[in-house]
């Protein structure tokens, strides 16, 4: 039976609409919400299907059927089987996100009757009084098994992307090895000035600079035994399997043979020469009729760099899903990846191409046997987290359904091409499934994602322990339970990481009544971020991460400076970490130069987990009075509401969750909602305490607004923030996400985002 039902419900968490254990503003903030989504959206329809006891968005059912029928799998008992896991789940996900709000609440209390920095040993009492604080476990070890070497071995670069877009997905996918040429030549890694000025045509002074460049890495990772790779004459292969190097004044070796691990073509004049340093491959390209090759003495044509050796593919922060049409597109292009039938076609100068998945690399090993390497990155998938519902499928009760309960049960079948069937093992030659958790607070919601995936596993007939978890490290909450955590999902990490714009974020609304906060540059330059990055590997360390899972840092946020990303991002890899964030291929090809000036998993030696740290990690970062002249407060509220602007007009508007927002200086920052929650965070933060008042947030809302339509006049989709000087759906988001931020549940951005891009939706 067909059901078309008439869609009534916003996106509100369902924990603030159902269960909010406090009255007040959060409470006006829901009901508010709730009323103008459902006035503006009176005539919208969603068609549902009946399946099981649920109702399941047309969308939905029909990328859930094709793929049990390709698998053979009978579609009646898989719908009874997500009805049972939603019907067994969702008080338990109600109950963790009522907790939040009562410790919250409790929170807020406390700084409203003890304001500024709290008494370290009180403040700790408190928090553990309250449950915020658990005891930490005595021994931790992860036992997690089948976790495949690019996470658990190896140290290189991770891209993070949008899912929804097929484009990005796949460049992605295909970042696994990159042009190092191109990376140099094609961005400010090195200079662009002068004479080296890229210029219109091929610019040889910048080239030369280039593969200058590429010799200098090619001696630091496979160096010779005499004289270097800018003296080579040509590369070959001997009768005994050894890499022979002609230079000026005869031939030499490499300085440690093992480096050399592969070739293609014949030995005598190979196409390629593979090398292998600190785990990651590098492919000299070797074409003498090529166009750099032809003048370059040994033919070099190009340096090939393994760069992104993992990818998360996002359906969280980087995407604007609000909707049963917007799931279901990010359900299908995750089992394009995994069946390898994604594809895109784009048209640029009159000419067609169409992108599709990279196949893998073949060689020769230096004793003659066949040699293939993955042509992909291994991907990871990220979910979203507890907090928000979805109407593409209702319940039994005809609400809502969590939405990372969905997103778990949908992405795993959408794994299952590589799990099963003539492309199992594509991905992960394991047969895991990576799936990142974002936004969890503390033991008790890991463990929830824990019994969530084991749910998921019996549902399809997997393997106990087949679905892997990644713990974004990113609230307070689980940064000061970071080993429970862990230990709560100990048969399943693979991976932990930090995000400092997220920590911030939830650094600020966990503590908004405690005082002042100063800009955001001085937030994260206070001893508690550094504490919050030092304590992630140390703990992660201590719970046998190393040499089993991936520990990683953050994003590099700037996608044009890659100069200045060269130059600091090495300190993540000088941290321990072994993998970190990167915002395009591009840049992955360039971080991995990283790793191989640093062996990370040799800067792990000395590091030891201090207990002590925690009273650091809790201590509150409040500004001091020289941080918030009127100066500085004018700058930092444009700075951020431009931000905000600049975001939010994206993601309402054309649906667009990751977007290049240039500063109120021009510079252009890859952004997602971490970074929208931390400047939302700021401001709310900044009005609660009357440093700011509304008028001020409108009349900044109103002179940046045209400074953000100016920014984005090239964009023939764009639409203006102020329309006749009357607000657009854009423009009043971006309003309500700083006014009513400090109510929003763990001052999160989601519910107003989905809220409004529901209503933008609507409009058409």
């Amino acid at each position: 039976m067909k059901l078309t039902l008439r869609f009534v419900e916003d996106s509100v968490p369902w924990s603030a609409r159902r269960r909010w254990p406090f009255a007040g503003a959060a409470q006006d903030v829901v009901r508010r919400s709730r009323a103008v989504t459902e006035s503006l959206t009176a005539e919208s329809r969603t068609e549902y299907l009946t399946r099981a006891d649920l109702a399941v968005a047309r969308e939905i059912a029909d990328f859930a059927e094709s793929t049990l029928a390709t698998f053979g799998l009978d579609a009646d008992d898989f719908w009874a089987g997500v009805a049972a896991i939603i019907r067994d789940l969702t008080p338990r996900n109600e109950e963790l996100l009522a907790k939040r709000d009562t410790l919250q609440q409790q929170i807020d209390d406390y700084h409203r009757a003890n304001p500024g920095q709290p008494d370290a040993e009180a403040y700790r009492e408190f928090l553990t009084r309250i449950g915020y604080l658990v005891a930490p476990p005595e021994h931790v070890a992860i036992s997690t098994t089948n976790v495949d070497p690019e996470i658990a071995t190896t140290a290189g670069p991770q891209l993070v992307v949008p899912l929804l877009n097929a484009r990005f997905a796949l460049n992605a996918a295909n970042a696994r090895w990159g042009s190092l040429y191109d990376a140099l030549y094609g961005t400010d890694a090195i200079a662009q000035e002068g004479d080296l000025a890229p210029g219109a045509t091929y610019n040889v002074v910048r080239g030369a600079a280039v593969i200058s460049r590429g010799r200098a890495l090619l001696d630091q990772a496979a160096p010779l035994a005499q004289g270097s790779h800018a003296d080579a004459r040509s590369y070959t292969v001997d009768a005994t399997g050894a890499l022979v190097v002609q230079v000026a004044d005869g031939t030499t070796g490499l300085a440690d043979a093992a480096a050399f691990v592969g070739y293609a073509g014949s030995p005598s004049a190979p196409s390629a020469v593979l090398l292998k340093h600190n785990g990651l491959h590098l492919e000299i390209v070797i074409d003498r009729a090529g166009t750099i090759g032809s003048t370059d003495r040994a033919g070099v044509q190009d340096i090939v760099v393994e760069s992104a050796i993992t990818t998360i593919i996002d359906l969280e922060d980087s995407v604007a899903a609000v909707d049963a049409e917007d799931k279901a597109l990010g359900y299908r292009n995750w089992r394009g990846l995994m069946d390898g039938t994604l594809s895109e076609s784009i048209t640029k100068g009159g000419q067609t191409i169409t992108r599709v998945m990279a196949a893998d690399r073949t060689f020769v090993t230096p004793a003659g046997a066949a040699l293939t390497l993955p042509g992909r990155s291994v991907l990871f998938i990220r979910n979203v987290g507890h907090l928000m519902r979805t109407d593409a499928v209702l319940d039994a009760q005809g609400e809502p359904v969590f939405e990372g309960v969905l997103d778990a049960i949908m992405t795993v079948l959408g794994s299952l091409p590589d799990l099963r069937g003539e492309r199992a093992g594509a991905n992960s030659r394991t047969g895991s499934v990576y799936i990142v958790k974002p936004k969890m607070h503390g033991p008790e919601e890991a463990a929830f994602a824990a019994s969530l995936f084991g749910r998921v596993e019996e549902l399809l007939g997997l393997d106990a322990n087949t679905i892997k978890i990644g713990i974004m490290d990113e609230e307070r909450r689980t940064s000061a339970n970071l080993a429970a955590c862990i230990a709560a999902a100990s048969d399943r990490v693979v991976f932990i990481n930090t995000g400092f714009l997220d920590r911030t974020g939830d650094e600020i609304h966990t503590s908004i009544h405690a005082g002042i906060f100063p800009p955001k540059s001085v937030i994260r330059s206070r001893p508690f971020m550094q504490t919050y990055e030092n304590r992630n590997v140390a703990i992660g360390l201590d719970a046998g991460l190393d040499g089993r899972a991936q520990i990683g840092k953050g994003m590099w946020a700037m996608p044009d400076l890659m100069h200045d990303m060269i130059e600091q991002k090495i300190g993540h890899v000088r941290s321990g970490a072994s993998t970190a964030w990167v915002p395009s291929p591009t840049a992955a090809t360039l971080h991995a130069l990283h790793y191989h000036q640093i062996d990370a998993f040799a800067q792990r030696d000395g590091i030891v987990f201090d207990p002590a740290s925690l009273e650091q990690l809790l201590m509150v970062p409040l500004a001091v009075d020289e941080e918030l002249t009127a100066e500085i407060v004018a700058t930092e509220l444009d700075n951020n509401v431009q931000s905000i602007l600049g975001y939010v007009v994206r993601w309402i508007d054309q649906g667009v969750g990751c977007s290049k927002v240039p500063d109120i200086n021009g510079v252009a920052l890859m952004e997602d909602r971490a970074t929208l929650r931390i400047s939302s965070q700021l401001l709310a933060n900044w009005l609660a305490h009357g440093v700011i008042t509304e008028a001020d947030v409108d009349a900044s809302l109103r002179r940046l607004a045209p400074v953000v339509d100016e920014q984005n006049a090239g964009d023939a989709a764009y639409e203006a923030l102020l329309v006749c000087d009357e607000p657009g759906i854009a423009f009043a988001a971006a309003r309500r996400l700083i006014i009513e931020g400090a109510a929003q549940p763990n001052g999160y951005t989601e519910p107003i985002l989905h809220e409004m891009r529901k209503v933008k939706k609507s409009r058409g």
